[in-house]
C-alpha cells in the first residue's frame, strides 16, 4: 500500500485564464506529482460526490440548493469571487467528497493527503474568499456524528484565519480549531477559534517552525485527538501573491514534516489538505503545493507505514 493520495479530474474545470484564483493548480499539482515520481496516475484514489445530507451537517440546505442551481445572490457572488458554472458546482461537491475520502484513508492507514481541500472561509449559509462548502467542518461533523472519532483537531496553517471553520464548529466541543495565521490579512473581521495564533508580518522559517513545534507539543498531549486535519496552506510562502509571511521552500518542507511527525509520533492519524496558494506562475505554485505530498511520502517511508 503506497501513501494514499486523492484527486479527481473534476478539480480543474474550465475557468477564466486571467482569474486571480488559480483553478488549474490542482491539475498541475497532479502532473507534478506524477512527473516527479511521487505517484502514478492510476494509484490516485478518485472520490465520489459528497452526498447532500453530509454537506448539510455544516451548511444550510437552502444555501446548498441555491449554490447548486446557480442562484446565489449578487452579494454572495461578490463574497465568493468565483464565476458560477455547472462544472464548478460539480467540482465543489467532488472536492468535499475527496476530503472525506482522505479522512477515511488517514484513519485506516495513519496518513493520507488530498490534492485539494482546505476551504476554511465558507460559512453556514454563504460563501467567502473562494470557499463554498467548508470541508474541514463537514469532515469533523461527519466523523463525530458517525462515531468514527471522539475528538478531532484542525491544525490550520493557511496564512489567512480559518474564520468559517471557527464559526461553524464553535458549538462542537469535540472539534478543536487551531489557526496559525498572519495577524494582518484577510478576513478583516476575525472569528474566534479555540486557539488563534496570530503571526507578525514578515515572519520567516525559524520563528515560524518554533511556533509550530511549541503549539503541537502543547495541544496534542492536551487534547489527544483521534484525527488531525492539517491545512497545509502555502500562502505563507515568501513569493505568494496574497500572503505576508516569508517562508521558503525549505521552511514549508520542514513545517510539513514537523506536523506529520508530531502527530504520527503520538499515534494520531493525520490527513493533509493543500489550503491556499496564489501566484501567476502556476507551475511554481503547483510545485509549492507538492511539498506537502513529497514530505508526506518521505514521512510515510521513514515510519515504515507502507512501501513506496
Amino acid at each position: 500500500m503506497s501513501l494514499p493520495l486523492i484527486f479527481h479530474d473534476d478539480y480543474s474545470p474550465p475557468f477564466p485564464a486571467d482569474h486571480r484564483f488559480p483553478m488549474d493548480k490542482f491539475r498541475l499539482l497532479r502532473d507534478h506529482l506524477v512527473d516527479s515520481g511521487v505517484v502514478r496516475d492510476e494509484q490516485l484514489l478518485r472520490p465520489a460526490l459528497c452526498p447532500p445530507d453530509i454537506l448539510a451537517l455544516a451548511h444550510d440546505p437552502a444555501y446548498i440548493a441555491r449554490f447548486m442551481s446557480g442562484e446565489l445572490s449578487r452579494e454572495d457572488q461578490r463574497r465568493l469571487g468565483l464565476p458560477w458554472s455547472e462544472p464548478l458546482a460539480r467540482r465543489t461537491v467532488r472536492a468535499v467528497g475527496g476530503s472525506l475520502l482522505t479522512a477515511e484513508q488517514a484513519l485506516r492507514h495513519g496518513l493520507a493527503c488530498h490534492l485539494a481541500g482546505g476551504t476554511h472561509h465558507a460559512h453556514y449559509d454563504y460563501p467567502a474568499g473562494f470557499c463554498i462548502f467548508n470541508d474541514l467542518a463537514i469532515i469533523s461533523r461527519y466523523l463525530l456524528a458517525s462515531g468514527r472519532v471522539g475528538r478531532v483537531l484542525i491544525f490550520d496553517c493557511d496564512v489567512h484565519q480559518g474564520d468559517g471553520t471557527a464559526r461553524l464548529l464553535a458549538d462542537t466541543e469535540e472539534a478543536i480549531t487551531v489557526s496559525l495565521h498572519c495577524e494582518r490579512n484577510f478576513p478583516a473581521r476575525k472569528a474566534q477559534s479555540d486557539w488563534d495564533i496570530p503571526l507578525p508580518m514578515g515572519m520567516g522559517d525559524a520563528d515560524y517552525l518554533q511556533v509550530v513545534d511549541e503549539t503541537l507539543n502543547y495541544l496534542l498531549p492536551f487534547y489527544k485527538p483521534d484525527l488531525v486535519l492539517y491545512d497545509a496552506g502555502v500562502d505563507v510562502h515568501q513569493d505568494d501573491a496574497l500572503g505576508y509571511l516569508k517562508l521558503t521552500d525549505q521552511g514549508l518542507a520542514a513545517r510539513d514534516c514537523a506536523v506529520l511527525h508530531h502527530c504520527l509520533g503520538r499515534d494520531i492519524p493525520v490527513m493533509g489538505v493543500i489550503g491556499g496558494g496564489y501566484s501567476k506562475d502556476r507551475l511554481a505554485l503547483a510545485r509549492r503545493h507538492g511539498i506537502l505530498h513529497h514530505s508526506a511520502r518521505q514521512v510515510w517511508l521513514e515510519r515504515g507505514l507502507g512501501p513506496a
